[in-house]
Formats: structure tokens, sequence, C-alpha cells
């Protein structure tokens, strides 16, 4: 199948605004412009980025507002104790406070190895590799060293063939940079990047027969980033907000953008 880029680009020239965000995770990432805030922000909101949105909000906000007055410093100065203490009895839907502590500190564990978690990240890149992937499972690695108590759920590696969308979606994040990803780690390509495979992408997936498999793994966010790297081999995630928006806002919906794309 090949994609009408025509109508991709005239979905992202609408859609792909600051103006569409809300209500989102990302809009909380606008409020930090040191890069180190943003970046434990950014993995803080995507990890809790499933269920209804007004509890994600509300959970994410939630976390912040202990971590004050600012992300870095809260994790650098507290200790693993502090940080048990501080988010006793956290829960947002399937994640308890045991997971979101035993991630926050292994995030201050690796802060505290590497200086941030963008060079904690880089230190699993190579030149050679053909995506992200490689350097997401050392990233996951490295997060859950000291993290035994963290569910493999919580922090999915694609190692075990995840298609690790809430992953992907912060370092869709953190990479790329215009007015809706607000990027800073500007060394890792936006090419390498994979599709944050969500319900609403793979269904657009199959019905532009961008993928014919059934399961939302690893293979089918692969095949249908492929895809989209053959409009875009330099940013093939560049139409995930814009796609995912379809349906969401006054305006084209799914099924005209579809038959726009000759699929109906």
């Amino acid at each position: 199948m090949v994609i009408n880029r025509t109508v991709l680009d005239q979905i992202y020239d609408r859609y792909h605004r600051r103006c569409f965000v809300h209500p989102d995770p990302l809009e909380f990432l606008y409020r930090y412009p040191d890069l180190r805030d943003r970046e434990i922000v950014g993995l803080i909101a995507s990890c809790l980025a499933y269920g209804k949105v007004i509890q994600i909000l509300r959970s994410v906000a939630s976390v912040l507002e202990r971590m004050q007055p600012a992300p870095y410093f809260f994790i650098r100065k507290a200790s693993p104790r502090e940080i048990r203490g501080a988010f006793s009895g956290f829960r947002h839907r399937f994640t308890d406070e045991q997971d979101l502590c035993a991630m926050l500190i292994a995030v201050k564990s690796a802060v505290e190895e590497y200086g941030s978690l963008h060079r904690c990240f880089l230190a699993g890149m190579r030149e050679e590799d053909e995506t992200i992937l490689p350097a997401l499972t050392a990233f996951v690695r490295a997060l859950s060293s000291e993290s035994s108590g963290c569910s493999g759920g919580f922090l999915p590696s694609p190692s075990k063939r995840s298609a690790c969308k809430r992953l992907n979606l912060f370092l869709r994040w953190m990479v790329r940079h215009d007015d809706v990803d607000p990027g800073g780690w500007d060394d890792v390509p936006a090419s390498k990047l994979v599709i944050p495979l969500d319900t609403h992408m793979h269904r657009m997936g199959l019905a532009l027969r961008l993928t014919n498999r059934k399961q939302a793994d690893l293979h089918t966010a692969l095949e249908i980033t492929n895809a989209f790297r053959e409009v875009a081999p330099h940013d093939p995630v560049k139409y995930d907000f814009a796609l995912t928006r379809l349906g969401i806002r006054d305006g084209l919906s799914p099924n005209e953008f579809l038959a726009a794309c000759g699929m109906t």
C-alpha cells in the first residue's frame, strides 16, 4: 500500500498544533524549560498514560506536586526512603506506589551515574542501529536494575517483543522538536524512532493496509513505522500526533481520512 502523502500532510498541517494538545499528558512537559526536569516529567507522564485521560492528568499532577520545587532537584536530594514516603498511598489504575517508587529510585540511580536520563539513554546508542530499540532496551535495563519491584508492564522492554507504546511516546516527546513535541534530545535521530502503537494507530494501520497483523505488538509497530518511513524517512513518527487527533477533534473524521486515501 502506497500512503497518500498529500492527504497525510493536510492532516499534519491541520492538527499538528499546540492548541490541539489538551487534554494530553504531553502538556505537563511544557512547564519545564530545564531539560533535566522535562525528561523526568516526560518519563512519568508517559508511563502513566493509560486509562481515562482525566485520571491520567490527575495522577501525573499528583506525582509532580510531590516533587516540588523541581523534579530533578527532588530526585537528586531525596533518599530512597524519602521517595517511598513521599509517594505512600499512590495508585493509578494498575500502578501502585511500589511500581512508581521503584522507577523513581532507579531514575535517581541513573541520574547519579550518568548525570541525566539523556546521557543514560545515549550510553546504549550505536550509530549502526536502524532504530532506537536497542538503546531503549538498554535504557529499560538500566532503570530496572535498581527496581526489582517494578512490574514489567510499567517499564516494558522491546527485548520481550512489547510494542512499548508509552516509552516510544516518551521518546517522540524528547527527540522531536516542533510546536507539539518539545524535544531536547537533539543527538538522538528522529529517523530511528518507532511509532507509539496504541489502539487507534493499530486500527488506522490495518485500515490503510500498512499491516495485516491483528496483534498490537512490536512486529506490528515496526511494520507501520517502516511504512511511514517510506513517506518521511527522516521522521517516521511525524504524523503520529495528527492522526491520533482524528475522531477526537471536530473536523476531518477517520472515515473521511480513509476515503481521501481511497480506502472506502
